[in-house]
């Protein structure tokens, strides 16, 4: 198994780095409107839509067009929107629960959760047509918060954060990944001055615009929806009784199970940086 992820993982890096490192947006469109693809037809097995290649490919459909309509068109009102959803459907059903796989309102939550894929892939294209280090810096401050929370929970963890969806975490965990991401951005914000390939990154510009105070409240609050993202997905795979939202990546299980808790803060990241 451990063969397995790190050979996905190379091949995943082979493919993405050289599309970043050098910023050739068409290559970046189209590994986008695949992954996307991927992640809603994941979810779509996860909501028990006997239709969910049709929605992956409705949706895909829908984001190419996004990607060659002209330029100009702000998609702010999507992002605020992806974030009100996270807000004030996504993050109640971590104590209030999903409703059954059958029926109109799986539905509905299905069509919100898809919307707010289809947000999180259009804000991906946006911070990176900001720059990709922006973009980059922005889903590190994610996977900071993971790593962190992984180690925070192993050595300290003893207070469970949702049992009944993810036995694992702990609040120990949560804070430590919250720690993590503020200590890393603090870092980087004092080597700014004489590091200037950090002068673009996420972390940097939020503490230029907002100050230390603001800067630190919203990266707190990334690491929250980041927390969020990750325990709405796993209980999703526990409402449908599996383990992975798919095998698309062996090793590794599939796309949602990589991005979970990028689809909440990517958003939220774009709209915040349209201001910096």
């Amino acid at each position: 198994m451990l063969k397995t992820r790190i050979l996905t993982a190379l091949v995943l890096l082979a493919v993405l780095l050289p599309v970043l490192f050098f910023a050739y947006f068409p290559a970046f469109a189209v590994l986008a409107t695949l992954f996307l693809g991927a992640a809603v037809w994941e979810a779509g097995r996860l909501f028990g839509l006997r239709a969910a290649p049709a929605w992956a490919l409705g949706v895909a459909a829908l984001f190419v067009y996004v990607l060659l309509r002209p330029a100009g068109g702000g998609n702010n009102m999507l992002f605020a929107v992806c974030a009100a959803l996270w807000l004030m459907r996504f993050t109640p059903s971590l104590a209030i629960g999903l409703p059954p796989l059958k029926g109109s309102a799986n539905y509905m939550v299905a069509f919100s959760f898809c919307f707010a894929l289809f947000g999180c892939f259009v804000a991906i294209v946006a911070l990176f047509q900001h720059s990709p280090a922006f973009l980059l810096s922005a889903m590190a401050l994610v996977w900071v918060a993971d790593i962190g929370a992984y180690f925070s929970g192993k050595a300290f963890g003893k207070r469970k954060l949702a049992p009944t969806i993810s036995p694992g975490k702990s609040w120990e965990g949560a804070i430590g990944g919250a720690i993590a991401v503020l200590a890393l951005s603090a870092a980087s914000i004092l080597a700014a001055p004489a590091a200037p390939w950090l002068a673009d990154t996420f972390a940097v510009l939020l503490q230029a615009r907002m100050g230390w105070f603001g800067a630190l409240a919203i990266l707190i609050v990334i690491v929250a929806a980041s927390v969020v993202g990750d325990l709405f997905e796993s209980q999703l795979k526990r409402r449908a009784a599996m383990k992975d939202s798919s095998n698309l990546l062996p090793g590794h299980g599939g796309v949602l199970d990589r991005i979970d808790a990028l689809i909440p803060v990517l958003p939220l990241a774009a709209l915040i940086g349209s201001w910096l």
